[in-house]
């Protein structure tokens, strides 16, 4: 195995980076720790950790790593990595996570608890070869988006030490954006988990509620919390979230979470119409260059929706009965050692003790007509776009002004948990200054795996991809979490044809490509608009094999999907080369008598490669 000489040409910017020097066998994770180590050590931010595994302990465990990459050859070692997709990658979680035999604090070392196992994502992402280096800073008991109100220090932005690095997940934040950790947890309830991605210049990934087990995690709000995911790319991102989703039956908040359709015909961007920066004109500057990029593109279309039940249901998280859940997370610890807390979290938490019962049902009555009014607004668009943060405050600005500032970072984030969205933060056009400036993609519920299509296309601002239809973005998506049928396609709806969008957007995924038996004949239908193939059964021996794509769609949509056929072609059942029978597309014989029989192509595809 070739090593790399120099720790510092280790490359720790992303899992892909990672996986491909593990996979070259130029690399063992316990050189990549070594540099992990070494890195921590160099930048001096001491205020990014609350507890750090022993480092013989993470060497024991990466040289337990290192001896199954060395134990084969080149293609034991793709099966390795197949089977372990974090293989030997270096993560962080926020400290009020829990991880085996290490402290859950919340940012409060009087709370201070060692759990008996570690929290249920941790345990999958430990199980996918991951390497947990250590627990982060936060905002005490995840309370606030400025990563300040933390006995461990204020934690400085990973660019400018003297601007807020964000908040509640700030070290986790900020261990990404300075190279320490190829991925990190943190946890989202107001924004914690998007904040530190717009001020630092990083991807947050908030995924739907319930989508990711809290099992483990400590409260901030129950109802509303969710693990979020940082990473430099919005592949690592939705990587992580592969590993770690998943149905959790000792969750009561975990759920099965099937997954909305792909975009595939382009954006519907809803942006709000009136937008809010507080004066900060580089902010303001920098999300309308992103927004000028995005109205240059054919595939965009960019309409204004009306803010104010998102920006009323944001108001309601810290100034409604929600804050009396933050009081019930903390219970007898506020009444016995509320000198141990900061003073801050303490006064807001404090504030649950105002709100009755009464006051718990009239604010869900009407969260519950703001969550109307947002869908109504939302109907039709794919996601709505906004700045992650309005405005970017310094850490003086904070000591000055606490509640208001924090307020300010919260006017884009805090109603997302409330209305049971999904969101990802990526960087966008930078302010004039060069600092980070991101924007936000929030989606209905279930629309993780749209999001995380989208989202690449705006990393970095750079305008979105080109797309033909059908063409999406190939991440893997998550495991089906329903009933699915599968489905034969045979001519439009080919991965990359015309009529594949209507497959895409509904869900569906390819999952073979393969033939008939040699029992059909192929015809090209006159008149058709896109044109259209036919597919016939015929007697054996006059027939022969078609090539085909079959494509799983989730059953829900299946009638729908039906019913949008137009005649002569029709949903049948069709036999494969396997002998299997599957749903697909079949033609009436009668259609036929005015067709070319194309037959002898073996497939659509090849059809029309002749005609070009």
């Amino acid at each position: 195995m070739t090593s790399i000489d120099r720790v510092s040409d280790l490359p720790l910017t992303t899992i892909a980076a990672l996986r491909e020097h593990y996979a070259q066998g130029t690399l063992l994770p316990s050189q990549c720790i070594a540099q992990v180590l070494a890195r921590i050590a160099s930048v001096e931010r001491p205020e990014i950790w609350i507890t750090r595994v022993d480092p013989d302990r993470l060497l024991e465990r990466a040289r337990a790593l290192d001896r199954l990459l060395q134990a084969g050859d080149n293609d034991a070692r793709q099966t390795l990595l197949a089977r372990l997709p974090l293989f030997g990658v270096p993560f962080a979680i926020k400290d009020n996570i829990d991880a085996a035999a290490l402290p859950t604090t919340a940012g409060c070392p009087a709370f201070a608890f060692t759990p008996d196992r570690p929290a249920t994502v941790v345990e999958k992402l430990e199980t996918a070869g991951a390497l947990l280096i250590g627990k982060t800073n936060l905002d005490q008991f995840a309370t606030g988006l400025v990563g300040t109100r933390s006995p461990h220090g204020a934690v400085r932005n990973a660019i400018d030490p003297k601007v807020v690095s964000g908040g509640s997940s700030s070290g986790s934040g900020v261990a990404v954006a300075l190279g320490l950790v190829s991925f990190s947890l943190g946890t989202d309830t107001a924004g914690s988990g998007r904040v530190p991605a717009g001020l630092n210049g990083i991807v947050g990934l908030k995924p739907t509620r319930g989508l990711l087990s809290t099992r483990g995690v400590f409260p901030a709000c129950r109802t509303l919390d969710c693990v979020s995911i940082f990473a430099r790319t919005v592949a690592d991102a939705w990587n992580v979230t592969r590993v770690a989703a998943g149905y959790d039956a000792e969750d009561s908040y975990s759920r099965h979470v099937p997954m909305l359709g792909v975009a595939a015909r382009g954006y519907r961007i809803a942006i709000p119409a009136v937008l809010e920066f507080y004066g900060d004109a580089d902010a303001e500057q920098a999300f309308g260059a992103t927004l000028a990029v995005l109205r240059q593109r054919g595939d965009c279309t960019l309409f204004t929706v009306d803010y104010a039940p998102f920006r009323e249901a944001a108001e309601l998280l810290y100034h409604g009965p929600w804050v009396a859940e933050r009081l019930a997370a903390v219970g007898d610890f506020y009444k016995e050692h509320r000198d141990a807390m900061d003073p801050v979290v303490a006064g807001i938490i404090g504030q649950g003790a105002n709100y009755s019962a009464v006051d718990s049902f009239n604010g869900h009555y009407r969260l519950a007509d703001l969550r109307r009014q947002a869908e109504t607004a939302l109907a039709g668009a794919d996601f709505m776009l906004v700045p992650t943060n309005p405005t970017m405050p310094t850490i003086a600005d904070l000591v000055a002004e606490p509640v208001k500032r924090n307020s300010e970072l919260g006017y884009y984030t805090n109603f997302v948990n409330f209305f049971d969205m999904a969101a990802l933060a990526v960087p966008a056009m930078p302010r004039a200054s060069g600092m980070p400036a991101g924007v936000t993609l929030v989606g209905l519920c279930r629309a993780d795996q749209p999001l995380a299509a989208a989202g690449p296309a705006l990393v970095g601002a750079g305008p979105l991809p080109d797309r033909a239809a059908g063409q999406v973005c190939t991440m893997q998506p998550l495991p089906f979490a329903e009933p699915t049928v599968r489905l034969v396609v045979v001519g439009a709806h080919l991965e990359g044809q015309p009529l594949s969008w209507q497959l895409l957007e509904r869900g569906a995924r390819k999952i073979a490509s393969c033939d008939t038996s040699a029992c059909y004949q192929l015809y090209a239908l006159p008149g058709t608009t896109p044109p259209k193939p036919g597919l016939i059964r015929t007697a054996a021996g006059r027939g022969c094999a078609i090539a085909v794509e079959v494509w799983e769609l989730p059953l829900r949509r299946f009638g729908e999907f039906v019913a949008d056929v137009p005649a002569p072609l029709a949903i049948g059942s069709l036999e494969l080369d396997d002998g299997s029978w599957v749903k697909g597309f079949v033609c009436e014989s009668s259609a036929v008598a005015a067709a070319t029989d194309i037959s002898h192509f073996g497939g659509w595809r090849a059809y029309l490669a002749s005609l070009a």
